[in-house]
């Protein structure tokens, strides 16, 4: 198959620049092309969120004691209800803007946009901490579920992309990675392809799209991805090891499974590349897998063009994360909350 016709729209002449592209893929900021199966998601998705906050009953109060840098606040908010991003933004716009993930009792990750379940102790992370590893590792873990939203919006309708997975996130790898599988023999991407990839992921980042979790059964995880044969397989062992539930999450309108947590808004994002993709060797059948593997920093981190570069070349090579095959226990860690030492 001709590589140079599997996007969505062929592309214009690529210029050096990423801004001044010609017309490319659309899909991802055009809701007319939005697919009945993304549809689909998206209804379920909503009508169970509409159950779970119903099924609240009386609202409580709870006390949410916040330790910054150089103030603290307590706060009184809703059980179930309030979010650390609710909380963030009393404290002000400039806190919930810059805040990557809430930290409770000084030892759990939790994401912004989940609810808080009781009383706690609450701090906010930011790119800039001086201990920023747990904060990188979920940045990482973010721009994976993003590229999944990528690789499965900018081909062809002709073409069957199937999202497998993402490996846990391993920042000293060089590269963040999605296992897709695609019906392309032996495709090697060009420059130019890669560069509509980098173009499409910067574009869905621009929207600005917060990013939402929700806890829903292996009965609705199954239904919302009937139509995914890898992931369908793999939520029974995901619900098995978590009491029966699966961890969702939304931005925008791409949904995906993770542990979690991610950052707060798609926002975050400063330069991004798609720096390869590589047809791996498994024996998962259906299709090819490809390893799509990208470089990205925080839009509050600047580095000069020569370093970013040289993180741009170690991203080309291949992931050494684990290959996906058909004799494997999928064990993807759902919980919402992630330990610090974790």
């Amino acid at each position: 198959m001709n590589s140079t016709n599997i996007f969505l729209t062929k592309p214009a002449l690529l210029l050096s620049s990423y801004h001044i592209l010609g017309s490319l893929c659309k899909r991802l900021s055009s809701t007319s092309n939005i697919s009945e199966e993304i549809i689909r998601q998206n209804n379920l998705f909503d009508i169970e969120h509409k159950k779970q906050k119903e099924a609240i009953g009386r609202i409580e109060k709870i006390e949410v004691n916040y330790e910054g840098p150089s103030e603290t606040a307590t706060l009184v908010m809703n059980k179930h209800i309030s979010t650390p991003y609710d909380c963030a933004r009393h404290l002000g716009e400039k806190i919930a803007e810059q805040s990557a993930v809430a930290l409770l009792n000084n030892d759990t990750l939790w994401h912004m946009h989940k609810p808080l379940p009781d009383s706690c102790k609450l701090r906010f992370l930011h790119y800039k901490v001086a201990q920023p590893a747990s904060v990188n590792k979920i940045f990482w873990r973010t721009c994976s579920f993003i590229l999944g939203a990528v690789a499965s919006n900018s081909f062809k309708d002709n073409l069957k992309v199937q999202l497998h997975s993402f490996p846990s996130p391993n920042v000293k790898s060089g590269s963040f990675v999605y296992d897709v599988q695609l019906p392309l023999d032996n495709w090697q991407p060009t420059q130019n392809e890669l560069k509509v990839l980098s173009i499409e992921m910067i574009k869905f980042c621009q929207q600005n799209h917060p990013i939402h979790c929700m806890d829903v059964s292996q009965e609705l995880a199954l239904d919302l991805f009937r139509n995914n044969t890898h992931k369908y397989q793999q939520i029974p062992n995901i619900a098995a090891n978590h009491n029966g539930k699966v961890t969702l999450f939304r931005a925008g309108h791409h949904i995906d499974i993770s542990r979690g947590p991610m950052v707060a808004n798609t926002s975050h994002f400063g330069r991004i590349t798609v720096a390869n993709v590589i047809k791996l060797d498994t024996d998962i059948p259906g299709g090819p897998i490809y390893r799509f593997q990208g470089v990205a920093l925080p839009r509050s981190i600047v580095m000069n063009h020569f370093a970013y570069s040289l993180l741009e070349e170690r991203a080309r090579q291949l992931n050494p994360a684990r290959i996906p095959g058909t004799v494997e226990n999928f064990d993807e860690d759902n919980s919402f909350v992630a330990h610090v030492t974790a």
